[in-house]
């Protein structure tokens, strides 16, 4: 329980909307957080079974060698249809059924129940549709997840977490913060590649985009980028809809010293 009365059960809950998203683009931060003894999660929308590569059944093996990887004290996917991630999807269904099957409800109902005290979502530009879908449902469920007369099975507490933050997958947007995971990216990069039937080149396989030669460069390259703009080797972005308060500036530029920064946001 903390000073506002709100009791928290998982410190760090991380959205993706296949399993290897989390991995791929915010898995430093599940990583660091992690090490630094928080319980960290992974709610994965649906189970990837439309992927060019693999099979679900590989993929869960792939997914439970990356929970491991990242020290997670919590994964669950929800099995909601891959390619079919709708923010509306069972809305159309007649009450009291629709309480059990609109895909808000089900992340209103993981929410309630886990009990996150930081969330982080996709963000909502995004080429896959079902990213940014993913995006709108996560979003419209941390709404009503703290309304008290929106209906989940089973009945839970409304519930708001702490702070949300947002991750860019291949579209570039401009962080509100970068977090710092130099410490912890050889984890990451063994969590993605955990994922080999996704990420690894492979002539004899369909081509894609995250397992083609460039993929996971240039995901490094990203990371490297974000990192030198906070000083540091490598740093992942993210995205906050709300203002960052700070109770004491001194206080947290003190435990938050980095190098100086090597590249700079352009003026507006």
């Amino acid at each position: 329980m903390t000073a506002t009365g709100t009791a928290y059960n998982i410190d760090v809950l991380a959205f993706g909307p296949h399993p290897d998203d989390v991995e791929l683009f915010c898995g430093g931060l599940m990583a660091s957080m992690a090490a630094r003894g928080y319980r960290t999660g992974i709610v994965d929308l649906t189970r990837g079974e439309k992927s060019s590569r693999g099979t679900p059944q590989s993929r869960a093996e792939e997914t439970e060698a990356a929970t491991r990887a990242l020290g997670l004290a919590h994964r669950e996917n929800l099995e909601l249809p891959d390619g079919w991630l709708n923010p509306w999807a069972g809305f159309d269904t007649p009450e009291p059924e629709r309480a059990r099957t609109a895909a808000v409800v089900r992340v209103v109902e993981a929410l309630r129940r886990l009990r996150p005290e930081l969330v982080v979502v996709p963000w909502e530009q995004e080429r896959h549709p079902d990213h940014e879908a993913a995006s709108a449902l996560v979003t419209r469920a941390l709404f009503f997840a703290g309304v008290r007369r929106f209906d989940a099975q089973p009945a839970a507490e409304p519930f708001t977490p702490r702070q949300v933050l947002y991750y860019p997958l291949r579209h570039l947007a401009e962080p509100g913060v970068i977090i710092d995971v130099s410490a912890v990216y050889e984890r990451k990069l063994a969590a993605v590649h955990c994922y080999a039937s996704q990420v690894m080149p492979r002539p004899d396989a369909p081509p894609t985009l995250v397992g083609s030669p460039l993929s996971l460069s240039s995901l490094e390259a990203r990371d490297r980028f974000h990192g030198a703009q906070i000083g540091v080797t490598h740093g992942e972005p993210y995205i906050l809809r709300e203002a960052l308060g700070l109770a004491d500036p001194l206080d947290h530029f003190r435990r938050n010293s980095f190098a100086r920064p090597l590249f700079f946001p352009a003026r507006s």
